[in-house]
């Protein structure tokens, strides 16, 4: 390869082209720009080898690959530690600055530290910009300085300065693209090259049509309803839909359920970049003296959906069927976990974090701690959902327990492994010995 003077793009989330802050911002620079993505050992290591997240981002980047090949440049699709990575890519450009969309993860902010380290030995330039969310950090916060640790009063914050900035701009490179490297042959990596395989589970395409948006707020409750929410998450997740675009939407919706939602992942966000300790200890710290049963024959049942409450059964199912799980099953599902059998909360959100497609720290963490009544905003400790008045409420017509327990009303399926009355009063002492110490 030449030693072309190049300025090198990270994609890590944010896998487009379209609406891409960091990329737009690096195609008005000064030198070619090289794209590039990097599969992470310190992260593949700890995934199971037919991960369907893996197979996602790797079809997609093979359909950036492509599209950016159609313009004349390509995408350099690596494996290893990015430090090693970018010693290598250092030695065959001569890389004037790295770019890249920032990410608040408390693994990512660490990673990121010490690749600015390293870069600063190079005398190569570091440079982050905000992409996958609105307002970041501290650009939220109360009078004083302090974050919001309730969601209400942040989202009245939240709408109050989105208010302030007028029409959301999507980011087009299109104009731009002539900046983008071109005649270099980068490098491309099978599944197997970086150790995994193909997966039967697949990502589902969103849809965020008007109706979908409208209606969201009467539909989004009803788990038999397949299109009832937008399955946008995973796309959140790994950033192939634009932040902005979607914003637009949602705010030209009639309804702001929709756009509530967003803000409740904000919200998860900005908590955890504040609260890094949150991912292995109780927000509210009293809870961690909570004396947890940790049965991990029940614990099996759960993760198997055989607990005999057809409603945790059925979303547990469909987790390990599909990687999905519907939101308001999640509570349920979580709930019972920590409430019924008092099965400590990050059993559980581990759990999810190794199945859910759209798994994501901050609100995997956000909404399990909620579950636990022990997080920012939480239900109170004395909330218990009835699995079974759950039903009635929200699929009375049993479509959702019959597509995911055929056997369920006959004689294979479990007794219940905990009786609902028992199991309440025997969470609501536990509870209040802990918080009462």
């Amino acid at each position: 390869m030449s030693r072309s003077k190049v300025t090198i793009f990270w994609f890590r989330r944010d896998l487009r082209l379209e609406d891409n802050v960091g990329f737009f911002k690096v195609l008005n620079g000064n030198y070619p720009v090289l794209p590039l993505f990097i599969f992470d050992t310190n992260i593949l290591q700890r995934l199971p080898k037919n991960d369907a997240r893996v197979n996602f981002i790797h079809d997609t980047l093979q359909q950036m690959k492509v599209e950016l090949q159609s313009l004349g440049s390509d995408l350099g699709i690596y494996h290893g530690h990015p430090k090693d990575v970018f010693e290598r890519v250092c030695r065959d450009f001569d890389v004037q600055h790295i770019v890249c969309n920032r990410d608040y993860e408390p693994y990512a902010l660490k990673r990121d530290a010490e690749i600015l380290k390293f870069l600063e030995g190079k005398a190569i330039g570091f440079h982050t910009f905000k992409d996958q969310v609105l307002f970041e950090m501290d650009e939220v916060v109360k009078v004083d300085g302090s974050p919001y640790v309730v969601y209400t009063p942040y989202m009245k914050a939240w709408m109050q300065k989105c208010s302030t900035l007028g029409s959301l701009k999507a980011y087009d490179p299109k104009p731009h693209y002539k900046k983008l490297l071109k005649g270099e042959k980068l490098p491309n990596l099978d599944l197997k090259a970086i150790g995994f395989e193909n997966s039967v589970q697949k990502v589902k395409p969103y849809t965020i049509s008007e109706n979908t948006l409208t209606d969201y707020e009467k539909t989004r409750n009803f788990p038999a309803m397949e299109y009832g929410t937008t399955h946008l998450s995973p796309h959140l997740r790994f950033g192939t839909i634009g932040y902005r675009s979607l914003l637009q939407k949602a705010q030209q919706s009639p309804n702001t359920t929709f756009l509530k939602e967003l803000i409740w992942r904000e919200f998860f966000m900005q908590i955890l970049w504040h609260f890094p300790h949150t991912t292995d200890k109780a927000f509210k710290s009293q809870y961690d003296r909570i004396v947890w049963r940790n049965n991990e024959n029940e614990f099996e049942k759960w993760k198997a959906g055989k607990t005999g409450y057809p409603l945790v059964d059925a979303g547990m199912r469909e987790l390990n069927s599909t990687g999905y799980m519907h939101n308001r099953v999640r509570m349920v599902v979580a709930s019972f976990l920590c409430k019924h059998l008092l099965i400590d909360w990050r059993w559980g959100e581990t759990y999810f974090a190794e199945k859910l497609l759209d798994y994501e720290l901050s609100s995997n963490v956000g909404n399990w701690q909620w579950a636990a009544g022990s997080g920012v905003d939480a239900a109170p400790y004395f909330r218990i959902f009835n699995p079974t008045t759950q039903i009635e409420k929200f699929d009375k017509d049993h479509k959702y327990l019959k597509k995911w327990i055929p056997e369920w009303g006959s004689e294979a399926y479990p007794a219940p492994i905990v009786e609902h009355k028992m199991a309440r009063e025997r969470c609501l002492s536990a509870y209040k010995a802990a918080l009462e110490n």
